[in-house]
């Protein structure tokens, strides 16, 4: 089962949690759903094993955000809906914001959509995600709090046949301040293969939400991807947030250039 809008419907399609929180980061899961509102559950196409597979959401990318939160006392922005009904982390000019092709999955549904139906879908949950992302920066840059932004992400296995070695991945572009710190201590940890812009990396086209409120804000910024076999569940959810909470944490109070031990966290 997926995340589903908490007011029902599609009333929140975008859920802010934790929104005054005052420790060192702002954590956002673009892809943190597979649920299909009405009339989207049936106009897609789409198979139950189509809406349950990585095509649909990121497999335990929310829980690993949602303990980040709580454990670092920092707000959580994230979507409540399908990113095959639009993917947040696209620009809004991309071929791919709806897509009617996710791997070897056709779409039906998004094919051929109207300008009316598309302006409806950014609407939705497209443009407040990212409203709602700019209202607590901004709301913490007024406040003096010093902000990094960390989007959390899984990834398959497997993709179009390929194996992906890594159980981590750190995805970053012009802004090193955490990616750099973070890869450090993962790799030194010596039972993690870690991909340094792998399976992805920014030219991929899938880095718009950290740039556009990381890069170009100036902040501190990095995206994050889990091999979804590794966070099949609570537990380990919870242990993989465990084991990045004070890696996160030190590159954060480096990045600001604050001693460790100048924050609760």
């Amino acid at each position: 089962m997926g995340v589903s809008p908490q007011s029902g419907g599609m009333a929140r399609a975008v859920v802010v949690e934790n929104a005054e929180g005052t420790g060192p980061f702002v954590f956002l899961c673009d892809h943190a759903s597979n649920f299909f509102p009405p009339p989207y559950d049936e106009s897609l196409g789409l198979s139950d094993a189509d809406k349950s597979a990585h095509i649909a959401w990121d497999p335990g990318a929310m829980g690993v955000a949602s303990e980040l939160a709580e454990n670092l006392n920092s707000p959580l922005v994230h979507t409540s809906v399908s990113r095959l009904i639009i993917d947040c982390n696209r620009e809004e000019s991309r071929s791919d914001l709806i897509p009617s092709l996710s791997e070897t999955t056709q779409i039906v549904g998004n094919r051929n959509l109207s300008a009316d139906e598309k302006a409806f879908r950014l609407n939705l949950v497209h443009r407040p995600f990212h409203k709602a992302i700019n209202k607590v920066l901004n709301w913490r840059l007024e406040q003096g709090l010093p902000t990094a932004v960390v989007s959390i992400h899984s990834f398959t296995p497997v993709y179009k046949g390929n194996a992906r070695p890594w159980e981590i991945g750190l995805i970053y572009e012009k802004d090193r301040r955490l990616a750099d710190p973070v890869l450090a201590e993962l790799k030194a940890r010596g039972d993690l293969t870690v991909g340094d812009n792998e399976p992805y990396a920014p030219s991929d086209g899938v880095y718009y939400t950290i740039r556009r409120h990381g890069e170009d804000r100036k902040l501190p910024c990095l995206m994050i991807e889990i091999r979804n076999d590794e966070v099949t569940t609570a537990g380990e959810e919870a242990r993989w947030a465990e084991m990045l909470t004070p890696i996160l944490n030190r590159a954060a109070l480096s990045s600001f250039k604050i001693p460790d031990g100048g924050t609760d966290a």
